[in-house]
């Protein structure tokens, strides 16, 4: 047994105490880790800079090992291998070089975050313009990439996008005079739910990708709603005016640890003295911690998952008032399943795109992903914050009541929608009960992604 093998079985050991996880070596040596229990998992490590490179940094070199074909799935998948490795950690201390290199990280992460506004732009094109026929392999067809609501189990991933939003609206306490401000409005998804369906007098989403800001446009004029739901290519740091209202999904986690401050202090001064913002964001319900380099050098460079600490202190800086915040745990975890799952039944289509190293990349990305949210602590959060304390109700009672009529209205849209289309095409118009007229309300399959909110 050579000193890398050995070294491996010293590593994994302790590690791995439930389940069958069999790694085969450069030469062909088989090592077995766990009780037995469960479908077994056999990873093959090609040669033996591989098992060093595992063995020195594995938050960074088991994504590139897999990337690059040297950390191959003999049994099971990538998913399986991060799941059974996740679901026992907790037992051992990394090791002392690992430690090393978190440390190492730590201290350099403001400089590697250092997201003015050019390197944003460049940090956002980097994964989101990666063409919108590669993101229409995997996402509902409302667009939407960020955790969805699951309220029940067995819900569809369009369901629960649309209870997301649904979700956020009824936070936001909208009023139809209000002006909204949509930081990091994605393909514009919510910003046509609040005018379409909430019925606000303007909503303005902002974000720094080319290719979404260009379907956001197509998708507000192809819904007559231009004069109403407004889309601009510009940092929220360019925005001028004040709004009602604020809010941002899956935005803040791109703002970088140093301009924490800067966010919500620019948050303050667009927002009216009674406005409200609502901001859901991924982050880590413990200590604060450095954000796994694979993700950061491949996927989200100038990304950074924050404790509810480095959020709060800057919340408190900035002179707003935190008047409510959720936890969304495990949410996450089935949205990235559902990702993960379609995108695997469309793999050809994404090779056909890009390549398969591409291919295997982004099996990794939603799977660890899927694991961190399953099996660590990682969390979203939902924080709703305010200039002044009278803002908001005193309760949350008036959440749910929001959402009953969000969900009425919904439905009345689709009802309208149907009748328009039945007037036009009376010859071609299926006959429907009121169960088929409810589940209207929510787009599913293809050809509802040309006809969705966002």
């Amino acid at each position: 047994m050579s000193l890398a093998v050995w070294a491996l079985r010293m590593a994994l050991s302790p590690l791995v105490r439930r389940g069958a996880l069999a790694v085969v070596s450069p030469s062909g040596e088989r090592l077995t880790f766990g009780d037995g229990a469960g479908e077994p998992v056999v990873a093959h490590l090609t040669d033996k800079a591989a098992v060093w490179a595992l063995l020195l940094d594995p938050d960074l070199r088991t994504g590139e090992l897999f990337t690059d074909g040297r950390l191959v799935m003999e049994q099971g998948t990538i998913y399986d291998f991060l799941s059974l490795i996740l679901d026992n950690d907790g037992q051992e201390n990394p090791s002392p070089i690992v430690q090393a290199f978190d440390r190492l990280r730590t201290a350099t992460q403001l400089w590697r975050q250092r997201n003015d506004p050019g390197r944003s732009r460049r940090n956002v094109a980097h994964h989101y313009d990666l063409g919108d026929d590669f993101y229409a392999l995997f996402l509902d067809p409302d667009w939407q990439y960020s955790c969805a609501y699951f309220e029940r189990p067995g819900q569809s991933l369009a369901e629960a996008q649309l209870a997301k939003k649904r979700h956020i609206a009824a936070k936001l306490l909208l009023e139809p005079h209000h002006r909204v401000l949509d930081i990091g409005c994605g393909w514009g998804g919510l910003a046509l739910y609040l005018a379409q369906v909430v019925d606000v007098a303007e909503v303005l989403g902002v974000t720094l990708s080319e290719e979404q800001i260009a379907r956001a446009k197509e998708r507000s004029l192809a819904a007559g709603m231009t004069d109403r739901a407004k889309f601009a290519l510009t940092d929220y740091r360019a925005v001028e005016g004040r709004f009602d209202r604020i809010v941002s999904v899956g935005m803040f986690e791109h703002v970088g640890l140093g301009n924490y401050e800067t966010f919500f202090q620019t948050c303050r001064e667009r927002l009216a003295d009674d406005g409200v913002i609502l901001l859901h964001t991924i982050g880590c319900s413990d200590e604060p911690s450095v954000t796994n380099p694979w993700i950061t050098r491949y996927i989200f460079p100038g990304g950074h998952l924050p404790s509810l600490s480095d959020i709060l202190k800057a919340v408190e800086r900035a002179g707003l008032v935190v008047s409510d915040i959720e936890v969304l745990r495990l949410h996450y975890a089935d949205t990235l399943r559902a990702w993960r799952e379609a995108f695997m039944a469309r793999r050809d289509e994404a090779a056909a795109m890009f390549d398969e190293r591409f291919c295997r990349m982004w099996e990794y990305y939603l799977a660890m992903s899927e694991t961190a949210f399953r099996y660590e602590q990682v969390v979203v959060f939902q924080l709703q914050l305010v200039r002044r304390q009278d803002s908001v109700p005193r309760t949350r009672d008036y959440v749910a009541g929001a959402e009953v009529d969000l969900r009425a209205r919904e439905n009345a849209i689709s009802s309208e929608e149907f009748s328009s289309s039945k007037a036009q095409h009376p010859e071609k118009a299926p006959r429907r009960d009121a169960k088929d007229a409810e589940r209207s309300a929510i787009p599913t399959g293809a050809d509802a992604r040309e006809t969705s909110h966002e």
